[in-house]
Order: C-alpha cells, then sequence, then structure tokens
C-alpha cells in the first residue's frame, strides 16, 4: 500500500512533467523532446527519492545558450534571472544537421546557393551556414518549459506536505496500536 507521500510525490511529478509538456508544445509545437520529460519516485532508507529525466538537448532549451557576443538568461525554479551555464564559444552548431533541418523543413531561399563540406564532400545549404553562425553569436534563448512548472510545484509541495505527513503519521499510528 502506499504512503500518503507516495502518491502525493506521484501527483506532484505528474503536474509538474505534464506542465512541462504544454509548456514546450506552446512554445515549439510537437517535438520529440515532449515524449522523454518523465519521471521516476524511488523508495531509499531515508525517504523517496523524485528524479526527472529528458533527453539532454532539453537542457539547453530550458536555460538556453549563450553565443559568444550575447549572454543568454533563463528563469530558474526559485524564479531567479541566471546566466545560462551552456555557451558556444568558437564553434557553433554542426552545419551538417542544420543542413539537413532545412531541407527536412523544405525551406529552398533563393540566392543563397550550395556548398560542399570539405570533411564530407556532402552538399550543404548556404542557408544552414548562416543560421550556425547567427546561433554561435547570439545562442539559443530559454524558454523556461521545465523550470518555471518546477518551481510552482514546489511552492505547492511545501504547503501541503506536512499535511500528507500527518496522514501517514496518524495511519501508521492507528495501525500499530489495534
Amino acid at each position: 500500500m502506499a504512503s500518503n507521500v507516495e502518491t502525493y510525490l506521484e501527483r506532484f511529478a505528474s503536474q509538474v512533467v505534464s506542465d512541462a509538456k504544454k509548456l514546450l508544445k506552446k512554445a515549439k509545437g510537437n517535438t520529440a523532446l515532449s515524449e522523454t520529460i518523465r519521471f521516476k519516485i524511488d523508495s531509499t532508507a531515508t525517504g523517496f527519492d523524485t528524479k526527472f529525466y529528458m533527453d539532454d538537448y532539453g537542457t539547453y532549451l530550458d536555460e538556453g545558450v549563450s553565443g559568444n557576443k550575447k549572454t543568454q538568461y533563463f528563469e530558474d525554479y526559485k524564479g531567479k534571472k541566471k546566466i545560462s551555464q551552456y555557451a558556444y564559444t568558437t564553434k557553433g552548431p554542426p552545419i551538417d544537421i542544420l543542413s539537413k533541418w532545412v531541407k527536412k523543413k523544405g525551406l529552398k531561399p533563393k540566392g543563397w546557393g550550395k556548398g560542399r563540406d570539405k570533411k564530407t564532400g556532402q552538399y550543404i545549404s548556404g542557408l544552414a551556414i548562416y543560421i550556425s553562425n547567427k546561433i554561435k553569436t547570439r545562442g539559443i534563448p530559454s524558454i523556461s518549459f521545465f523550470q518555471i512548472p518546477l518551481g510552482i510545484g514546489l511552492k505547492k509541495l511545501d504547503e501541503n506536505f506536512l499535511k500528507e505527513v500527518t496522514l501517514d503519521i496518524k495511519r501508521y499510528l492507528t495501525t500499530y496500536t489495534k
């Protein structure tokens, strides 16, 4: 039988994941990233551990990535504005991946031309090179899609957690005193 605390943590984590997916969908539309956001609650000797997981790319979107000429900020779960720990310095995002993205999106801008990659010899889009350079200098802005719901959930957790612990203690006392 699950304790009140464990059930409460399940609801808390489920709400954080659900809200994070909604914010991500609002900011980026349907993405494969939203399918990777999940949680796990483990029972330990001292209580419970609630862990959240997502693809690594999610942390870059959540915090943003500073460019080499512009610093990106994000709002953490406490509501404080912080500088992103991620930054482009000398290299930008891989051009071959951006070239595939441009092709997948069906973008065919006139006047950009194509070139060949010196290493692979494959054709790459001039637009992909331009996008890579812009991302390198400006960075990727934060959308705080996970930090905001986590902060809201933690505030509610602080308010209601004591009630659940009290119920567990009462249940424990009535079970073992009969």
